[in-house]
């Protein structure tokens, strides 16, 4: 079974709502603080991802087999590939006694909250789709019919987001400064006690 250690923190959100952009600049302000839990894909690296430090690549049968051998603490197929957090990738974080931080998928999170990791759950919420499709486009690196299964998919997981009790907190990113201070306030609040104090005089 997974460690006992700090509560993990889960961001959870659309494809281009931002949460890689706020989680990166939790982990620059805070480095001793936060380990991020490197998540498995079946799907191809793009232009300047490494592996281990952006995902664990991999292919459908050895992650079809890990996923039946229990490896994983949760699994999601998003626009046709499997993503996956495996019960090591925390472990190696929550090891060094620092809070694991998971970007994980809608099916993701349902599947998290059945465990006894007692997370912090945390939805960043795009400021509209017509915003969402606008960030996508710019980053130039999908499919026309690739776009539109994102944009599907952004759509069931806003609904998802905005459900009562699926989330303790939902932050709109209409504003990047705005919504870090909205995480780091939320986190600093919710954090134990010995966790906060190292916290605090990080800043």
């Amino acid at each position: 079974m997974v460690q006992k250690g700090p509560r993990p923190l889960v961001l959870c959100g659309p494809s281009g709502s931002g949460k890689s952009t706020l989680l990166k600049r939790l982990l620059k302000e805070f480095p001793d603080k936060f380990g991020f839990s490197v998540s498995h894909t079946t799907r191809a690296p793009r232009a300047g991802e490494k592996n281990g430090v952006h995902y664990h690549f991999t292919n459908l049968n050895d992650m079809s087999t890990a996923i039946e051998k229990g490896e994983f603490i949760e699994t999601a197929i998003f626009s046709g590939n499997i993503y996956g957090t495996s019960k090591k990738a925390v472990d190696d974080v929550r090891r060094t006694g620092k809070i694991c931080v998971l970007d994980i998928e809608m099916e993701g999170v349902k599947q998290i909250k059945r465990t006894d990791l007692d997370p912090l759950l945390v939805f960043v919420m795009p400021p509209s789709i017509d915003e969402l499709e606008r960030r996508l486009r710019a980053r130039n690196t999908e499919q026309e019919d690739s776009l539109k299964k994102r944009l599907e998919t952004a759509r069931r997981e806003i609904k998802f987001g905005q459900e009562p009790g699926n989330f303790n907190i939902i932050i709109l990113n209409d504003n990047l400064d705005k919504a870090y201070n909205e995480l780091r306030d939320f986190i600093t609040q919710n954090i134990e006690d010995n966790d906060q104090e190292c916290f605090i005089t990080a800043h």
